[in-house]
């Protein structure tokens, strides 16, 4: 009886195998994270290009190359998607905020680095729309409380890493804490001003003068301070 020789697969069938084990098929629950996360980003553009007053979600399906229906199948309603992307973008924005304050080695102005940092926040187009939202008399009571909470989780870790910053370099604890407070207010009152007064310039010359308060206020009571 003849023997059967070994059958070799050919080295492309094993290529073939060892790249479709490689590429291995996302999950259901991963198609879905990575759709959701399309439609956050593009309602987040929309939002950022035409503000909140001419935000449609009709055309947030377009602009994230998906279907309505896949849109509305994860997100069924306005006010469902308006507080998921700001949800996203107010977390993109603590993961930002958090590693900046995170990775100073001793800058020459912290202060001025806490100022920047609140400023590309609270002069956002998002952080607008969480204002108008919340202050709206229309606005359901769910969604204000939404809106409040996300606010809540996103921007008290971010102030906790720049008072850690502060107290790393020399200022007290609680007085790091103290002035990142004060400053954060200081930025997010300015932001506010823009609604009837937008000068630029002026906040620039505002901002300089806080910071220069704050050094002297800090050599005078904290002569040790490394902050300068």
């Amino acid at each position: 009886m003849p023997v059967r020789a070994n059958r070799i697969p050919s080295t492309a069938s094993s290529a073939r195998r060892s790249v479709g084990t490689a590429a291995r098929r996302r999950t259901q629950a991963e198609r879905s994270e990575e759709t959701q996360t399309r439609i956050l980003k593009a309602a987040a553009n929309l939002i950022r290009k035409r503000g909140y007053a001419h935000f449609r979600t009709a055309e947030v399906a377009k602009e994230a190359g998906l279907s309505r229906g896949a849109q509305l199948h994860h997100f069924p309603t306005k006010d469902s998607l308006v507080v998921a992307t700001l949800e996203y973008v107010f977390e993109q924005a603590r993961v930002l905020s958090r590693r900046r304050a995170t990775a100073v080695n001793r800058p020459r102005d912290l202060i001025e680095a806490v100022i920047e940092d609140a400023r590309e926040f609270f002069f956002s187009e998002h952080f607008m729309v969480a204002i108008d939202i919340v202050l709206s008399t229309s606005t359901n009571q769910s969604v204000r409380k939404q809106i409040l909470d996300i606010s809540r989780r996103a921007r008290r870790p971010v102030e906790a890493a720049w008072s850690e910053a502060l107290a790393e370099n020399g200022v007290p604890g609680q007085l790091a804490s103290d002035i990142v407070a004060l400053t954060l207010s200081l930025v997010r009152g300015m932001a506010l001003r823009t609604l009837w007064d937008n000068d630029p310039k002026w906040f620039d010359e505002l901002f300089s003068l806080w910071r220069q308060m704050i050094k002297v206020f800090l050599r005078d009571r904290q002569p040790r301070s490394r902050v300068r």
